[in-house]
């Protein structure tokens, strides 16, 4: 049943008086929610998980507000690994390597590979998302402390602000946690729920231990078609911190991001759209446009001023077919070649 028109006057009216802004519409929605939460007599338990969730995550977007304008990597791995294994030293140095590149680290904020790799990166370059757990995981001294640590109730929550927030993702050898990570970032990319992004699985040197889950992948899952073969462009599984690091900061050496305006997808790179860049896609990824449609060069779309701070980026807008991500991940690739 909608509201009635003296309520919804009541929501803008407050509204307005907290100062209404380009997101007055969302805010108001968000109050109307809340109050059919009353008139649906919800269980108390489940108004409890919902004022919680969105307290969570009204406070992590506040502390990410003022460090959007840098790019940063979600560090997953074992909160268990010790400080002299092969791994921890590893972290620390991707850590340190990853932050000269103008980079911040996010982890789960704990200790293990988590706190390697914010000693790696340092306390002014890192945040720390905690799960209040009864066991393992208080913060690393790294992140203890600091504005930067937040402290979460819910995984799912505190996951989705893994990904949210995290402009590429490395995997550490880890436990359930980190295989639940590794594989919910998989899923998101691979159904288009999240922005394309690097995602590096880190073995220790000479190490296999993402090498045989990436077999495992192969054998089971590729081969017995539960997933494409383009799927597997997605990630990447290496041992080498240097190598890591150049596959991020090559990801975004001409692109720079990406969204739908209506049936399109626009995006948006650094440099000039060239005609060979053109060709070359309509070319190699015909297959991923609706009805045969091309490539084409664009500058920003009218449904775009709301993001005037991307307004000098060029475009490629083409009707995407929302399926084949792995083929997008590759496209990407190519469009960094140019």
């Amino acid at each position: 049943m909608p509201l009635s028109k003296q309520d919804q006057e009541l929501i803008q009216q407050l509204v307005g008086e907290h100062g209404g802004g380009e997101n007055a519409d969302l805010v108001a929605e968000i109050i109307e929610a809340a109050l059919r939460l009353i008139d649906d007599k919800t269980d108390r338990l489940d108004v409890k998980v919902i004022t919680s969730a969105l307290k969570e995550l009204r406070y992590a977007s506040k502390i990410f507000a003022p460090y959007r304008s840098r790019r940063k990597v979600t560090v997953f791995g074992s909160a268990r690994t010790r400080p002299d294994a092969p791994e921890y030293k590893q972290a620390v140095a991707f850590g340190k390597a990853i932050v000269a590149h103008d980079f911040m680290v996010i982890t789960g904020g704990g200790e293990g590979i988590m706190g390697a790799a914010q000693r790696g990166a340092g306390r002014n370059n890192s945040f720390g998302l905690n799960i209040r757990l009864p066991f393992e995981q208080e913060p690393n001294l790294e992140i203890a402390g600091d504005r930067k640590l937040i402290n979460f109730k819910y995984f799912f929550t505190r996951k989705l602000c893994f990904m949210k927030e995290s402009d590429a993702i490395v995997l550490f050898p880890g436990g359930f946690g980190t295989h639940d990570e590794g594989f919910e970032s998989l899923t998101l990319m691979q159904t288009g729920k999240s922005q394309p992004k690097p995602l590096m699985f880190m073995d220790r040197p000479r190490g296999n231990y993402w090498k045989t889950w990436w077999r495992f992948v192969e054998d089971q899952l590729l081969d017995a078609d539960m997933i494409r073969k383009e799927d597997l462009a997605l990630f990447k599984v290496t041992d080498d911190v240097e190598e890591a690091c150049d596959e991020i900061t090559r990801f975004y050496s001409n692109y720079h991001s990406c969204r739908y305006v209506k049936d399109a997808l626009v995006v948006r790179v650094k440099h000039s759209v060239t005609e060979g860049l053109l060709r070359t896609l309509n070319e190699r990824f015909a297959n991923i446009c609706v009805n045969g449609a091309q490539f084409q060069a664009s500058g920003p779309l009218p449904e775009e001023e709301n993001e005037p701070e991307l307004a000098d980026l060029q475009r490629i807008v083409f009707p995407f077919n929302r399926t084949n991500f792995g083929r997008l991940r590759s496209l990407i690739d190519v469009i960094n070649q140019h």
